[in-house]
C-alpha cells in the first residue's frame, strides 16, 4: 500500500480534499532517510571521499519515487556534513531541529514575501522580528528590518540605502569605506553598484585585525581633498580569518562628525548583541545607522537566514519603493517586497522564529556560551612555541606554524587539511596579506574538548 501511495503519478500538488496521505508516506520516507544520515555522520566523517553522485536530468516520462530517493540517498552520502563533530572548517554549523521544521512548512506554505496578500501571516511575522531584534540591539521605535538570502544581500541592501540617502545615487565620486579585512562581499558590492575598486577605500588594521582609526581619519580627510563622496563607513563586528571587532565606537563617533552612515557587518558577531555576554567591542552598535545579522552562521538557523536591521525604516521604503501597482496594498501594512533588492521571497523567516522560540533567550546564550569556550580550550592548549595565533574575541582561529616562509605557507596548510580530513578533521584555509593559514571555527554544538584534545594531538602530531 505504502509503495502504490509513493507511486500514484496522478497526484502532483497538495490536495484540497482528504487527507494528503501520498504527502504524508512521502514526508517520512524523506525524514528517514535524512535522520538516517545524520545518524552515521560519526562514521561517515564531515566530508565525502569520492565524488560518485551522478547528476541525473530530467527524462521525457518522470521517474518513479523509488528512483528520487536512491539518488536523494546518494546526494546525501556525497555532501558535507556539518552536524559531524569534527566539521570546524567554515560558519556553518549542525541545522537546529525546530529551524528544519521551519523550513518544511516555509515550502509547504508557498507563501511569497513580495506582498501582503500574498503572505498575510509571514509578512507581519517577518515585521515583528525584524524589530524585536532591532530593540534588542538599541535600535529606538522606528528601527525595524528586512530579511535576506545570505549576508551578502544585506550589506548591498544597507550601501544602496545609504547611497541613497546620501544623494549620490549616480555620483561616479560615491565612496565606499572598509578596513582591509572586511569581507569580500564589500567588492561584489561596489561593482553591483556600479562602482570600480577606486571607489573602495580600505583602511589598514592594527595588530589585533581591527580597523585603525588613524589611519581612518587620515583617509577621510583625503577624500575630502579629492572631492570623494563618502557615502557609508563599514565596521566589521566580526572579521572572517580571525573574528576581530573593528572600534564601532569611534567609528561612530567619526561618523557623527562628518554625517557619514555607518553600516556594522555583523554578520559573524552581531548575533551576539541579542544576549548578555560580555564580548569586547559590542557597545554602541545602536549608533548605526544599519547592521547585518546572519544568524544561520552559529546558532544554527538553516540556509539561508540574514537580517538587515535599520534605525529608521523609512530609509528602506524610500530607496526600494516601486509602489507595486499590479498587487493590492494594504494602507497599514507595507508590502516587504517594497524594503529590498528582493521581490518574490519564500517564507524563511519562520525557521528563524520556530528556532529562537524553541531556543528562548538562555538557550541562545548557551549555544553561544559554548562557542567562546571551545575557542578559549583550543588556544589554552594548541602549542604557542609551535605556532602563531592569530583570533579576536569571537569563535574563529587561525593559526600557521612560527617561521614558516611565506612562499611554503600553501604546501604546509594543504598537506595539514588532506591530513586532517583523512582522520574525520575539517578545518579551512584562508589566504591572508600572501600567507595561507588554517583556520578552526569553533560553533559547532556537537563539538567536544575530546575532539578539540584529538585534533590538538594531531596538529602535533604532523610537523
Amino acid at each position: 500500500m505504502t509503495e502504490d501511495l509513493i507511486n500514484n503519478k496522478d497526484i502532483y500538488y497538495p490536495s484540497y480534499l482528504g487527507t494528503n496521505d501520498n504527502l504524508l508516506t512521502l514526508l517520512n520516507k524523506a525524514s528517514q532517510t535524512l535522520c538516517d544520515w545524520f545518524s552515521k555522520a560519526d562514521k561517515n566523517g564531515p566530508l565525502p571521499f569520492d565524488d560518485n553522485f551522478k547528476c541525473i536530468m530530467p527524462e521525457e516520462d518522470g521517474n518513479s519515487a523509488e528512483d528520487l530517493f536512491s539518488d536523494i540517498e546518494s546526494l546525501l552520502k556525497n555532501s558535507f556534513n556539518p552536524v559531524h563533530p569534527g566539521s570546524l572548517a567554515h560558519l556553518d554549523p549542525p541545522p537546529l531541529i525546530f529551524s528544519i521544521l521551519g523550513d518544511l512548512i516555509a515550502a509547504g506554505l508557498n507563501n511569497n514575501l513580495l506582498a501582503y496578500e500574498l503572505s498575510p501571516s509571514v509578512t507581519l511575522l517577518e515585521e515583528s522580528l525584524c524589530k524585536w531584534f532591532a530593540k534588542k540591539i538599541g535600535f529606538k521605535d522606528s528601527s525595524g528590518g528586512i530579511a535576506a538570502s545570505g549576508g551578502t544581500l544585506s550589506n548591498l541592501n544597507a550601501l544602496i540605502a545609504a547611497r541613497n540617502n546620501a544623494g549620490l545615487g549616480s555620483n561616479p565620486n560615491s565612496v565606499l569605506i572598509v578596513s582591509e579585512d572586511a569581507h569580500s562581499s564589500f567588492i561584489k558590492c561596489t561593482r553591483i553598484m556600479g562602482l570600480d575598486a577606486t571607489n573602495l577605500v580600505k583602511i589598514k588594521t592594527d595588530d589585533h585585525g581591527r580597523m585603525d582609526i588613524n589611519n581612518l581619519r587620515k583617509s577621510l580627510d583625503k577624500c575630502l581633498i579629492e572631492n570623494k563622496k563618502i557615502f557609508a563607513i563599514v565596521a566589521t563586528l566580526g572579521t572572517t580569518v580571525r573574528g576581530a571587532i573593528d572600534p564601532i565606537k569611534e567609528i561612530s563617533e567619526i561618523c557623527k562628525e562628518r554625517n557619514i552612515w555607518l553600516h556594522i557587518d555583523g554578520s559573524i558577531g552581531g548575533i551576539f548583541a541579542v544576549t548578555n555576554i560580555p564580548i569586547e567591542g559590542l557597545n554602541n552598535i545602536n549608533q548605526a545607522n544599519s547592521i547585518t545579522i546572519n544568524p544561520q552562521k552559529i546558532i544554527g538557523i538553516t540556509k539561508t537566514s540574514s537580517l538587515l536591521l535599520v534605525s529608521n525604516m523609512n530609509t528602506l521604503e524610500n530607496t526600494f519603493s516601486t509602489g507595486l501597482p499590479y498587487l493590492s496594498s494594504n494602507e497599514n501594512i507595507i508590502n516587504r517586497g517594497e524594503m529590498g533588492i528582493q521581490g518574490s521571497r519564500p517564507a524563511e523567516i519562520i525557521k528563524l522564529w520556530l528556532g529562537l522560540r524553541f531556543l528562548g533567550l538562555n538557550g541562545i546564550e548557551e549555544i553561544l556560551k559554548s562557542s567562546i569556550k571551545r575557542k578559549n580550550f583550543f588556544i589554552e592548549n594548541i602549542s604557542k612555541n609551535k605556532f602563531d595565533i592569530y583570533s579576536g574575541p569571537l569563535h574563529i582561529v587561525s593559526f600557521i606554524p612560527k617561521g614558516l616562509k611565506t612562499k611554503d605557507t600553501g604546501i604546509w596548510t594543504q598537506t595539514k587539511i588532506n591530513e586532517l580530513i583523512n582522520n574525520n578533521f575539517m578545518l579551512s584555509r584562508p589566504k591572508f596579506n600572501g600567507k595561507y593559514y588554517l583556520r578552526v571555527v569553533m560553533g559547532n554544538y556537537n563539538t567536544k574538548d575530546s575532539h578539540i584534545e584529538e585534533l590538538l594531538r594531531f596538529l602535533d602530531t604532523y610537523q
